[in-house]
């Protein structure tokens, strides 16, 4: 396929726990034992073919404490291909887009710390993706006309989360507000659907329809085509529809931390098409084994599937957890009906 691309970069230090097909767990060497953030990633393949979901996540990323979360939901004939590319390479290109942006504007340690700081991480983040999206577009022998992925990410660096989001994969934060857990929601879903997304859609000629056969999914077609009908306005690769609309700029936003936050969650839309914000995060919430909660998620996703959808072939469900401290052991004021 013409495509080799590295674990990681020089960027990155260390070596990956797991690299397989879909998931890669990488640990920074100078990550102190005690230091270390509980995590768990889990992909499972559904009936629809080949699993063409990535995600990785990355300890010590950046700083001792940081961490990179990244979930990809390939789509199309070679999506797989992409979300794959995407996930071995997307980490390294921040950080490297980070430490060069330092170089040149300095990390600011007082007042104005916060907006410094924010602006340069944004403009890693926006480099990045644009670098990403032009070494898909230049790989030899892979046609991503009408194939690309998704990609939902969550940098923590100190006591705050920077979140990058380009298409309809989603990531939420489990809190305790009230004594009660509480799911914020980090992303939007950017979806065709969205007002300000058809309307950026439609003025570059692009059309924006659902079909009869499926009222409530919104579709993106090249204008007088009834081709290709992507289901979400944002992704890496769908170069057939670039001059329509569909862009690869991650919408970026900041979310402070507190003592109060509990995990993040971040997930292929296989789950959030059949389990909600408040579902998901409870079963993580309330899993004896930290390191089992990815994988029960994707299990609970799987049943509902099957339950609400009978005649409906099964999508990918990917997740990554991590937990930002340990859970409390008694839980009991956490009882079904606490959740916020």
């Amino acid at each position: 396929m013409g495509i080799c691309i590295s674990v990681a970069s020089s960027e990155i230090h260390g070596i990956p726990q797991v690299h397989d097909e879909n998931i890669m767990i990488f640990e920074a060497s100078k990550i102190q034992h005690e230091t270390q953030r509980i995590c768990s990633v889990y992909s499972k393949q559904g009936t629809k073919g080949l699993n063409q979901d990535a995600a990785s996540l990355y300890k010590g990323y950046g700083i001792e404490d940081g961490a990179f979360c990244g979930v990809y939901d390939g789509h199309g004939r070679n999506g797989r291909i992409v979300s794959k590319i995407v996930n071995n390479s997307l980490p390294s290109l921040i950080l490297s887009q980070k430490n060069a942006i330092e170089e040149i504007n300095g990390v600011d340690n007082k007042q104005n710390q916060f907006s410094k700081n924010f602006l340069n991480m944004k403009e890693a983040i926006l480099g990045a993706f644009k670098v990403m999206d032009e070494e898909v577009k230049l790989q030899e022998n892979l046609d991503c006309s009408c194939s690309g992925t998704t990609a939902v990410v969550v940098i923590r660096q100190g006591e705050g989360l920077f979140i990058a989001n380009l298409g309809d994969s989603r990531a939420i934060l489990g809190t305790i507000h009230d004594a009660k857990l509480k799911a914020i929601q980090l992303t939007t879903d950017l979806k065709p659907g969205l007002p300000s997304e058809a309307k950026r859609i439609r003025s570059c000629n692009g059309c924006v329809y659902a079909l009869k056969e499926e009222p409530h999914v919104q579709r993106v077609w090249l204008p007088n085509q009834n081709y290709p009908g992507l289901a979400m306005s944002r992704a890496f690769g769908d170069f057939i529809l670039k001059d329509h609309g569909v862009i690869a700029i991650p919408d970026i936003s900041y979310h402070p931390l507190t003592s109060s936050d509990q995990f993040i969650v971040l997930a292929s839309d296989g789950v959030w098409d059949v389990l909600s914000n408040e579902e998901v995060a409870s079963i993580v919430w309330m899993i004896e084994s930290e390191e089992e909660a990815a994988r029960a998620v994707v299990e609970a996703a799987t049943a509902a599937w099957a339950k609400k959808y009978p005649s409906s072939r099964v999508d990918d469900c990917t997740v990554v957890c991590l937990f930002l401290q340990k859970k409390p052991q008694n839980l009991g004021y956490m009882e079904k009906g606490k959740l916020g």
